[in-house]
C-alpha cells in the first residue's frame, strides 16, 4: 500500500476502484450504456434525451438510439414535457426500475460475498471506517479541486 503520500494514494486508489467497479460491472446483463440511462431516470426522474446526453457526456444520436433500444424492451416510456410542448420526456417504467434494482442486487452481492471470503472481521471494520472518507472525497465540490 501507499507510504501515505497523497500521490501516490491517488494512483493506488484509482486502480483498485477501477477494478472493483469492472469486476461489479461484469455481474450485469444490459449494456452499460443502457444500465447508466435507467439508472439516471431511477434516480433523478424523467428527462429530455438531450439532457440524458448531456448527464452522461455523449452525442444526442448516441443517446436517442439507447433510448430507442430501452423503449422496444419497455423500460422507458415518453411523456409531453410540462412545459414546453417541443421536448418529449423519457421515463422509467416499472419494468425499467425492477431491471435497475435487479442489476443493483447483483453487484451489491458480488461485492457482498467479496467482502465476506477476503476480508477478515477486522479488515471489514477498517474497511468500514474507510466509507465515510470515501464518501466524503466523493462528494467533494467540482469547485474544490486545483
Amino acid at each position: 500500500m501507499g507510504d501515505g503520500d497523497p500521490s501516490a494514494l491517488a494512483a493506488e486508489l484509482r486502480l483498485v476502484i477501477g477494478q472493483l467497479v469492472r469486476r461489479a460491472r461484469v455481474q450485469d446483463e444490459e449494456p452499460f450504456a443502457q444500465r447508466a440511462t435507467l439508472g439516471y431516470l431511477d434516480r433523478d426522474g424523467p428527462m429530455t434525451t438531450s439532457d440524458l446526453a448531456h448527464a452522461q457526456h455523449v452525442r444526442p444520436q448516441s443517446m436517442a438510439r439507447t433510448v430507442g433500444q430501452l423503449a422496444d424492451e419497455g423500460l422507458v416510456t415518453f411523456e409531453a414535457h410540462p412545459t414546453d410542448r417541443r421536448k418529449t420526456l423519457v421515463v422509467i417504467t416499472e419494468a425499467g426500475r425492477e431491471a435497475v434494482n435487479s442489476g443493483r442486487v447483483r453487484r451489491a452481492g458480488w461485492l457482498h460475498q467479496a467482502i465476506e471470503d477476503e476480508l477478515t472481521v477486522e479488515e471489514q471494520r477498517v474497511l468500514a471506517a474507510a466509507i465515510p472518507l470515501l464518501n466524503r472525497m466523493a462528494n467533494r465540490p467540482d469547485n474544490a479541486m486545483r
